[in-house]
């Protein structure tokens, strides 16, 4: 995509459908006249009456326990500098947006228009009986710390600039795992910082408390070392000019153990990582170019440990794998401020995390057979479901034995529960399928590239490195199309009806003719169908011209699902093809099926597409639990649909005992774990959270995942196809760019798991 191309992109992003990225959303009913009165007024009058006998009870009557300030005045913006408080919200959004979907806290951006220190201090000071926690953002140091210091000590409510803690902390627990690898000791150790801003100096400072000496850092900005003799040095700088005058930056790396860099890119050599001492650290963290480049680094020494902030290399220093988190800790037991024991209660638990064993679903999401504690891998990953867990108790716990927590959590468990029931109510899953996409992209056919819609998702694969496109369609019209777009990139187009294509055409044709030519295909019917985008596109999957294929945004499902049929066939062993449909709810993904493909399966068949459905669900890295869904429940109703479900699970009980489903069952008792262990606590079911549901007919089982999609604009990937013997996938008619995009990373998820598959097969014979 060109430069005016992802400008025109971002600027629709925030723009369309509703301007900006958060909303404020209702938690209360108001359907009725009774609602609002309690609402607001006369019954608001009681909870405000009870605040004011105990101002205390403001955590009881309102959401400030929940609520977050994400304060700015726009001085220290990204990388744009000072634009300004306007032009800063968008960011504040943004970050308000990484707040609720990895910790479920709400926020509200406060964008405020001054510079002058004690003009922000008042104004903070002034709206923060509003909120829970300050998150201070993108201010310019040095006025940032004397900002932070100020509000820490005169706020009664926890207050963090990010910009100079979050990093400080991530980076402090991949320097501690980094340290026991290279088998060195923290206080013997010689660092060399390039960068002298707020979050250079906060990693120091973190730094020094983890127990490297002041004297043993050397810190450069852009004049050059800090040394005593500099008279342009803030109060907080002054305490790492400890260098020598004059000393250059490749001078003091000579035998040096570890290099923090943040400052900007390709400012640290092959030569100087060559002088530093045995099993060097590297920090190189400037964005998006580090400070020197990753393959360059580690062609250079095979013994270096490295991080960088980036998502495309080990070891990402991430902010996303702290912030969030802390402040959910905090906040969960009203901490007062968040203060030195809290944060490296944060490095503590993140440098442990990385040291226990992945969960698979981390493994899948980034493409690794194993993820293990060592040089690639010395912070835990940002998708990691277990961050919530292990950082929000672990500072939790230090403010309270620190003594600024005025809400102490008892019960340990419960609250770990609660932190993993926060964890339902974001896309999640988007994010792992399309990164797990990334670690290995296939070739996909889009069968209708010439539709607008399909040439933009086919653009967003290819931008965002999920797979590669080939383009199927009017040649003329896709490229007059890509122009359009900005979409300039040389990706494939094919269009099976041109003279272009006539030679494979006639291969495909010969190919599909000899395997059907007893099944009343001739020759001369195989050559007309070839011309067919899906016939052609098919092909091209079965003969391996490609490793997946998507259709369908422009006709009917059983008009796409044919030729596939024909051409493609089942996997081996796979007697029944089906699909299921991911459903985002804000419980987790729930896998709906068989929402396309058999309208009336029978007691068998609904065996069969529970089996293949848990195999996909394990696809994502997700643990299957399973109910199939009736109007029945356990034998009620002796109904013919009841009693096929019933059967089903008769089955699956007797052959798969370790498989966790169980039914016949209503769908509110699958979906309510109390009702279930109320009054059927003996169902395999009974105190676990259901994430997957088989319904009895094709009819109930499409009903329901449109209801959940328009109704309450749930977002669904599918229908997903099980039981194909190669990766082609369907799309819903008429389906958006985004929906389209997902599938496709399906497709290309799909792909790598069936070519696992056969290689793993080929090993074993």
């Amino acid at each position: 995509m060109n430069k005016s191309s992802k400008r025109r992109e971002a600027l629709l992003y925030h723009a369309k459908p509703t301007p900006g990225k958060i909303q404020v959303v209702p938690t209360k009913k108001y359907a009725t006249q009774r609602d609002l009165s309690l609402a607001y007024s006369p019954g608001v009058a009681e909870p405000c009456l009870e605040i004011a006998k105990d101002v205390n009870n403001v955590y009881k009557y309102t959401s400030k326990g929940n609520l977050v300030a994400v304060i700015t005045n726009g001085t220290a913006v990204l990388g744009l500098g000072d634009i300004g408080p306007e032009a800063s919200k968008p960011v504040m959004e943004g970050k308000a947006l990484l707040f609720k979907i990895f910790a479920d806290i709400d926020v509200f951006d406060i964008e405020v228009d001054t510079k002058d220190i004690d003009a922000f201090i008042e104004t903070v000071k002034n709206i923060a009986p509003t909120f829970g926690g300050i998150n201070l953002e993108d201010i310019k140091a040095p006025e940032s710390f004397e900002i932070e210091r100020r509000l820490v000590e005169e706020l009664n409510i926890p207050v963090m600039h990010d910009d100079q803690h979050g990093t400080a902390i991530i980076s402090s627990a991949a320097l501690l795992n980094a340290l026991e690898l290279a088998d060195k000791k923290i206080e013997d150790v010689k660092l060399v910082v390039s960068g002298a801003g707020s979050a250079a100096l906060a990693c120091a400072n973190l730094y020094v408390l983890l127990g490297i000496k002041p004297e043993n850092i050397v810190m450069f900005d852009k004049e050059g070392v800090l040394s005593e003799d500099r008279t342009d040095l803030s109060e907080l700088q002054k305490r790492y000019s400890k260098g020598k005058k004059g000393i250059t930056l490749q001078e003091s790396l000579v035998n040096a153990d570890v290099f923090l860099g943040l400052s900007a890119g390709n400012i640290l050599t092959s030569e100087m990582l060559l002088g530093m001492a045995k099993d060097p650290i590297v920090f190189a963290m400037a964005n998006p170019t580090p400070e020197i480049d990753y393959n360059v680094a580690i062609a250079t020494r095979e013994d270096i440990i490295m991080a960088t902030g980036r998502s495309d290399h080990p070891n990402q220093v991430n902010n996303v794998l702290g912030f969030p988190y802390i402040f959910r800790g905090a906040l969960d037991v009203r901490a007062t401020k968040i203060n030195e024991a809290m944060k490296m209660a944060a490095v503590r638990a993140l440098a442990a995390l990385a040291k226990e064993m992945v969960p698979e679903q981390v493994n899948i999401a980034y493409g690794e057979t194993k993820l293990n504690f060592g040089r690639d891998y010395i912070i835990p990953k940002p998708f990691d479901p277990r961050l919530i867990t292990m950082v929000a108790p672990a500072v939790a716990k230090a403010a309270m034995e620190s003594g600024v927590a005025l809400n102490p959590i008892s019960d340990w468990q419960k609250y770990e529960e609660e932190l993993l029931e926060r964890m339902g109510s974001d896309n999640k899953m988007v994010r792992l399928l399309t990164n797990r996409a990334k670690t290995d992209p296939k070739r996909i056919v889009f069968a209708e590239a010439d539709q607008l819609d399909v040439l933009k998702a086919a653009q967003i694969v290819y931008e965002e490195g999920i797979g590669h496109p080939i383009l199927l369609g009017r040649k003329e019209d896709i490229l007059e199309l890509k122009e359009e777009i900005g979409f300039d990139a040389d990706v494939p187009i094919l269009d099976p009806k041109t003279k272009e294509e006539d030679s494979r055409r006639l291969r495909y044709a010969d190919i599909y003719w000899k395997d059907r030519q007893r099944r009343g295909i001739s020759l001369l019917d195989a050559q007309k169908w070839m011309r067919e985008r899906n016939y052609f596109a098919a092909m091209m999957v079965n003969e391996g011209d490609a490793d997946a294929m998507v259709s369908g945004y422009s006709r009917s499902y059983p008009a796409v699902i044919k030729p596939l049929i024909q051409l493609i066939g089942k996997a081996p062993g796979i007697s029944l093809i089906a699909s299921t449909n991911m459903m985002m709810t804000n419980r987790g993904p729930m896998f709906l099926s068989d929402t396309a493909i058999n309208p009336e399966p029978t007691a068998d068949d609904l065996a069969k597409i529970a089996l293949m459905t848990e195999k996909t669900v394990r696809m994502f890295g997700v643990e299957p639990v399973i109910a199939m869904v009736s109007f029945s429940n356990f034998g009620s109703s002796n109904h013919e649909s009841a009693n096929k479900v019933r059967e089903a699970v008769a089955y699956l009980h007797k052959y798969y005992p370790d498989l966790i489903v169980d039914g016949e069952i209503q769908a509110d008792f699958a979906l309510n774990p109390e009702m279930l262990l109320k009054k059927f606590p003996f169902s395999k079911l009974a105190g676990k959270k259901v994430n997957t549901l088989i319904f009895p007919n094709l009819e109930s089982a499409n009903i329901t995942y449109k209801l959940l999609k328009e109704l309450y604009k749930v977002d669904s990937i599918g229908p997903i196809v099980m039981g194909m013997d190669k990766p082609v996938h369907i799309f819903q008619l008429g389906a958006s760019v985004e929906e389209m995009v997902n599938m496709a990373a399906v497709a290309v998820v799909d792909a790598q798991e069936k070519n696992k598959r056969l290689k793993n097969f080929d090993v074993k014979n």
